[in-house]
């Protein structure tokens, strides 16, 4: 899989630096996968849940979900947009549903 976008990960490490290493797992792990469908993301990462607020997103927990990384995944192209990476608590209050 390609993955966009690495900065916003950065961002988000640098400002909760416990997140780094989880979220370099997280995309090791997604630049060597040949995802096909959401069954297959769940192999690699089996909290990984597809939420419809507007358009099919995948919710990955990451750091014992006490992070939650959000992306669009367009399995036809190999491609995971990263949308946010939030704190557990930003997750709860939905504005990224917006």
């Amino acid at each position: 899989m390609r993955v966009i976008s690495l900065k916003l990960l950065r961002e988000f490490w640098h400002k909760y630096p416990d997140a780094e290493r989880p979220l370099r797992h997280w995309y090791k792990t997604a630049l060597q996968a040949d995802w096909r469908n959401l069954y297959e993301v769940r192999k690699a990462c089996p909290s990984a849940d597809g939420v419809t607020p507007s358009e099919t997103l995948t919710v990955f927990n990451i750091g014992g979900n006490k992070y939650r990384l959000i992306a669009r995944i367009r399995y036809d192209y190999q491609l995971v947009n990263v949308r946010a990476v939030l704190t557990h608590r930003e997750y709860d209050a939905g504005k990224w549903q917006e």
